[in-house]
């Protein structure tokens, strides 16, 4: 029987939309937001690549390690409540980061920024679910969707308008008038609560040191040599915690991310193509963004303007991907959209250069970007194929987390072969990095089409136990 909503709730669910909605859309625009402000971010602060990785790692890095634990957290103490809590840490890390003086500052601020966005980001979706009969979950799940889609789209324009207009200190200010707003308004959110709420810390630790280590040894290899003492300690000594982390998982009570579910070699391969494909495309987004900028001198307006048809073309594609997978199936589509984006990135490789015009650029920009909105649903729904009956939830935030760490990890390899072939010297020299970046990119992505091939035919798995952590991230599901 459907479920009458009075005026009150109607009220709650209203509000429900307009902050979970908001609260999304910030925090995905900010994934992008950045990215147009990077050379203006080098040049004002007198960073280098090193510095720019960071920038951009710092966020995603602790928003990846944390999406389970934020998850968890709310479960536990209270949805609203930790909800609140994250917008204050987004809201304050924001404004921290737009005073920041020097680039150590900016990536501390950026770190805690990604604190805050992995409790935002799976509870908003939580919060809503709690909110919306079941029937009608399908219509609201499309929507936060969409906002967060929204967010990545206009990240990059909305980052280069206000560079433009004001100074790259204001894509963070703007934060802060939206987080100040939603704070009150979150009172008028339903609090919930969800199973056992377990936490994991020594898990979120070991994960934390082991790949902050390995990042740090990609990202100043480059600069200070691949057999520097630091370099080396942190490859080591990251990859070592990294161990540690998977060797705890197999004993802990309540681990973060259960090894049973990579028992499925449908969940393996599946989350395997994720990880290979943020691997390849966002490391290749890192360098194109600047290339607009840094040599062919366009303003930051003017270069989110045009890269357009890579980051929007997704909302256009993206609705369209389900039912094609339908018809042809999922591991098709996906190789598809891989093939798609290996053939973007490798002709943007193949024609950039310093003097490149602009309408050379679309067709590979079209190319990655059709390929991007072909991927994104249909790996959610091979995720939740192979995923055992009970454990959807914290699946989705592993396979979420793992694309994550594709994008860390890409930022950081990609930008050594950048570094490592060019650099900013001149417009010829920033050419010759990126292309080798993004060459080495394009391999990665053709790569990992042939690898979801091998993804079983998509087939329902038999019930499984339910572990008490498993129920701790129902709202992890699409990031």
């Amino acid at each position: 029987m459907e479920r009458e909503v009075s005026d009150q709730s109607l009220g709650k669910l209203l509000w429900t939309f307009v902050v979970t909605g908001l609260a999304t859309f910030m925090v995905a625009m900010d994934n992008l937001v950045v990215t147009n402000a990077l050379p203006v971010i080098r040049v004002d602060l007198g960073t280098g690549l090193e510095g720019l990785e960071w920038t951009v790692n710092a966020y995603t890095l602790t928003f990846a390690v944390l999406l389970l634990t934020g998850a968890a957290l709310g479960d536990r103490f209270g949805r609203r409540k930790v909800f609140a809590v994250g917008l204050v840490v987004f809201t304050a890390a924001s404004a921290v980061a737009a005073l920041s003086p020097d680039i150590g500052t900016l990536i501390a601020a950026r770190a805690v920024q990604g604190v805050g966005g992995a409790i935002i980001t799976p509870l908003s979706l939580t919060l809503l679910a709690d909110a919306v009969p079941r029937e009608r979950r399908g219509a609201a799940f499309g929507i936060w969707g969409a906002m967060s889609g929204l967010g990545v789209a206009l990240g990059p324009v909305i980052g280069g308008a206000v560079v433009d207009s004001a100074s790259w200190q204001w894509i963070f200010w703007i934060n802060v008038p939206i987080g100040l707003i939603l704070l009150p308004l979150v009172a008028a959110v339903r609090e919930s609560r969800g199973g056992a709420g377990r936490l994991d810390p020594v898990g979120v630790v070991l994960a934390t040191a082991g790949l902050f280590g390995v990042v740090f040894g990609l990202v100043r290899g480059g600069s200070h040599g691949w057999t520097s003492g630091s370099v080396l300690l942190g490859l080591i000594g990251g990859g070592a915690a990294v161990l540690a982390f998977v060797a705890w998982q197999a004993r802990a009570r309540y681990p973060m991310l259960p090894l049973p579910l990579f028992r499925s070699r449908g969940f393996s391969v599946s989350n395997a193509v994720g990880f290979v494909m943020a691997f390849g495309m966002f490391g290749a987004v890192f360098l194109g963004a600047q290339f607009l900028q840094t040599v062919q001198g366009y303003s930051p307006l003017e270069a989110g303007l045009r890269t357009l048809p890579w980051t929007a073309a997704p909302a256009v594609v993206a609705p369209f991907s389900g039912a094609l997978a339908d018809r042809i199936g999922v591991r098709r589509v996906l190789a598809i959209a891989l093939a798609l984006q290996a053939a973007g990135i490798a002709s943007l490789a193949v024609v950039s250069r310093p003097d490149v015009p602009y309408a050379e650029l679309v067709p590979p920009f079209v190319l990655a970007g059709l390929g991007m909105g072909l991927f994104f649903a249909p790996m959610a729904r091979a995720v939740m194929d192979f995923a055992p009956r009970g454990m959807e939830g914290v699946a989705s935030g592993a396979s979420n987390a793992m694309r994550q760490l594709g994008t860390v990890l890409g930022i950081a390899v990609l930008g050594a072969v950048f570094s490592a072939a060019g650099g900013y010297a001149s417009g010829q020299d920033f050419v010759d990095g990126m292309r080798a970046g993004e060459a080495v990119g394009a391999v990665v992505l053709a790569g990992a089409a042939l690898l979801a091939l091998v993804i079983p035919e998509n087939r329902r798995p038999a019930p499984a136990v339910v572990t008490p952590q498993a129920s701790t991230s129902s709202a992890s599901t699409m990031v």
